[in-house]
Formats: C-alpha cells, structure tokens, sequence
C-alpha cells in the first residue's frame, strides 16, 4: 500500500497470457497497469496470492479477465474508472488517451497519423507516439492499437513488448472475427 498524493494506493498482480500484470489503484479508480516483461505466461489470468482490493481495482481485474478470456463480451462491462493524475488532466496527452480510449474499441486500429487527426491536430504524428509512451493505463487505453502508416505494428513498451503488441492485436482480431459471425448468425 502506498500513499499517492491523497490517495492510498492498493496493488494486485495479476498472472496472464502476456506475463504478470500489476495494477496500482485507489478507491476512486486505476492509477496504472504495468506489464512486466520476462515473466511466465499463463492461459488464464488470476489474481497472485491474496491482495486487498477497493471496488475499483476489482471491476479493472473483473474487466482484465473478460478481455483476456471472452474478449468478445468486453462491451458488456462497465469499463474500470481511471484515477491517474495524468488522466484526470487537461493536457494534451490526457486529450489523446481519452479520444483513444473512447474511439478506437476491440479490434481496430489506427495509424498514429490517423489519430492525430482524430485529435484535430493532424501534424501532431510524433506527439501523439510521445503520448502513447506516457500510457499509465495500456490494455484499457489501448495503445496497443495505434500502428505506424505503413501497417506495421510498431514498439510497445519501448520496443521491450513488440511480442505482446502482436499477441494482443492477434486475440483482439480473432475477438472481433467472432462477434462478426455470431451478428451474421442473428440476421
């Protein structure tokens, strides 16, 4: 437990199939989500021993294990509430988290040229890739989706979780290709 301005910070480690992930949040939403490279990779993902939890840092390791296990039903969730003071701001990064995180959903993506625009500010390409490295917050702001203009996925994790980046566009695809066929089925 850690004391982060007025808010006490709680943590969870998470076993997943991209290796441990550390959640650090408070009473009033996530602070961060760090993946940890080098670590086991697990089919499932679980909470790692017993670790107190507010309500919030349950509903993000509540929405993590959908997104990981039933990517397809991650629509049905409330998504977790965001408490990182960067995400609280009203700065420029803050501005191309939020705009990613509420416009690029499971199984899209975009170009960083493409989200400049989005932002309004078309030759803010390179600001943008700044922002995504300042992420306090990947998985639910998916930085992960943002691809360089050529198509190729790009670095993630300053070029330490290119791996992971492929994985989680790989299972988000197959998420989408299976809600495809299911609203195929329904017609």
């Amino acid at each position: 437990m850690t004391d982060s301005g007025s808010c006490v910070l709680l943590d969870v480690t998470l076993c997943s199939p991209v290796g441990e992930i550390l959640l650090s949040g408070c009473e009033k939403g996530v602070h961060t989500i760090n993946i940890k490279l080098g670590t086991d990779k697990e089919e499932s993902i679980r909470p790692v021993g017993q670790s107190e939890m507010s309500p919030e840092l349950q509903r993000c390791v509540d929405w993590l294990q959908c997104y990981f296990m039933k990517p397809e039903s991650i629509g049905t969730l409330p998504s977790p509430a965001l408490h990182h003071p960067l995400m609280q701001s009203d700065s420029f990064k803050a501005h191309v988290l939020w705009t990613l995180f509420k416009e690029v959903g499971l199984g899209k993506t975009v170009s960083y040229k493409q989200h400049a625009e989005m932002i309004g500010n078309p030759k803010a390409v390179r600001a943008v890739g700044s922002a995504m490295k300042n992420n306090p917050v990947p998985l639910i702001v998916p930085c992960h989706r943002v691809l360089r203009s050529s198509g190729d996925s790009g670095s993630y994790m300053g070029g330490k979780g290119d791996d992971i980046k492929v994985w989680l566009l790989t299972h988000e695809k197959k998420a989408s290709e299976l809600n495809a066929s299911k609203s195929e089925k329904s017609i």
